[in-house]
């Protein structure tokens, strides 16, 4: 199967995620907390049956994945707290600027070259998400997580690339990161959600379906596939294809919650502009390669 093509079912299968998390009943921090949690023991069990690698990979890697997991745990908690605050389309569109993040935030960890252009489709960006926030004004707390949430998608899979081509295995990095992930979200619960500790306890046998649907399908096969990928491709190859997700997305959150019945036509034109700007990156990127060369 080809690299692109894996990328594109990895989409859809993250696509999934936002839809899954609004048929939930509980709140984005017990969804979360269930998730990394189920995923963590998944991998792990993993490990220890189907493979060949041991689950300590030293003191050093362990706390560093577990530092990893917990960027990717406040990306989900941000991520499923939009999709409560506001709906699937505005979250998605808040997480369709991923990729302009990345643009940023891999130069300053890997220290490559800033592209002025980068920051040209970062203004369009903003002009995307003007319009949607000006229409919109009843989801802005929506919106404003899904942008956290973007941003800290644009940092962890930076430094995934880095520990797997350090000879991470895939397998192990989802269980540790995992680990980190449960554990922030279990510190801040308290905070986030009114009920506590004991609202861990309150999901229905269907939430406790859909989670463990989360934890094995879109958390422990998605991220393993998601670091493999990184051996072949950037960070930012994989957030530039991962701008599809709103697409994905919104048309099925259009066509199982109606929700398009619920959005301003200015919502879809700032949505367009987002998913545009991140097009248009490869193209602008290829033309200053070859202006560079001559």
């Amino acid at each position: 199967m080809s690299t692109l093509l894996q990328l594109h079912l990895l989409v859809v299968l993250l696509a999934s995620t936002t839809l899954i998390s609004q048929a939930i009943t509980t709140s984005a921090s017990v969804i979360v907390c269930w998730r990394t949690g189920l995923a963590a023991i998944g991998a792990f069990l993993w490990v220890r049956l189907a493979s060949s690698a041991r689950i300590w990979p030293g003191k050093r890697q362990a706390l560093a994945l577990v530092g990893v997991g917990t960027l990717c745990g406040l990306h989900w908690l941000c991520l499923f707290g939009a999709v409560k605050l506001s709906n699937v389309s505005i979250s998605l569109a808040g997480l369709s600027t991923i990729s302009l993040f990345t643009a940023f935030t891999e130069p300053l960890i890997l220290k490559r070259r800033f592209r002025p252009f980068e920051a040209l489709l970062g203004l369009l960006v903003v002009a995307g998400i003007i319009l949607i926030a000006g229409v919109e004004r009843g989801n802005l707390p929506g919106l404003g997580a899904a942008l956290l949430s973007a941003l800290l998608a644009a940092i962890f899979p930076v430094f995934n690339q880095l520990l797997v081509n350090r000879g991470g295995e895939p397998m192990v990095m989802v269980g540790w990161e995992m680990v980190g992930a449960c554990l922030i979200v279990l510190l801040l619960l308290p905070y986030f959600d009114p009920g506590g500790f004991p609202a861990l306890l309150t999901p229905t046998p269907m939430d406790f379906f859909w989670f463990l649907v989360l934890a094995v399908a879109c958390t422990v096969f998605g991220q393993a596939v998601h670091i493999r990928l990184l051996r072949k491709i950037s960070a930012y190859t994989g957030n530039l294809a991962f701008n599809f997700e709103p697409i994905y997305g919104m048309l099925a959150a259009a066509l199982i919650f109606h929700e398009h019945q619920n959005l301003h036509p200015a919502f879809y034109l700032g949505a367009l502009t987002i998913v545009a700007a991140n097009l248009l990156h490869p193209w602008l990127e290829k033309r200053a390669r070859l202006n560079h060369r001559t």
